[in-house]
């Protein structure tokens, strides 16, 4: 039997507050606050929750929680937000380029991707 939610499998073998993490959007300290509000021990395995702890926590989920497509959809709107107004932030991410401070001179191919060799200029022969 496998839990899903939002159109998610949640793993049945995990505590339930390590098993709602599988949701994007949702980590440890939201997963607890799920569980609390609920009603759900934490150290309840994921497997051991009855229809209706999952039918709780989906309703919970759904009113109280943006999460998966959702979230990611605002996020996107968000990073183009930025682009459109101009800000160092949006044109750093224009340029593909870290947004928040760090030093690009030797780290950073995260986010410049893989080395471009640049060819040396050659010598004029005389």
């Amino acid at each position: 039997m496998a839990v899903r939610i939002s159109g998610v499998d949640i793993p049945i073998s995990k505590r339930g507050l390590i098993g709602l993490t599988c949701l994007y959007g949702i980590g440890r300290s939201l997963s607890k606050i799920i569980l609390h509000s609920v009603g759900i021990d934490e150290s309840k395995k994921v497997k051991n929750w009855s229809d209706d702890d999952i039918s709780k926590i989906r309703k919970y989920i759904s009113n109280n929680v943006k999460i998966e497509g959702e979230l990611r959809s605002d996020i996107q709107i968000n990073i183009k937000r930025l682009m459109d107004i101009g800000c160092y932030i949006g044109t750093r991410h224009r340029k593909g380029l870290p947004l928040r401070g760090q030093k690009t001179k030797n780290n950073c191919r995260t986010r410049k991707g893989r080395k471009k060799t640049v060819a040396n200029k050659k010598k004029v022969t005389k």
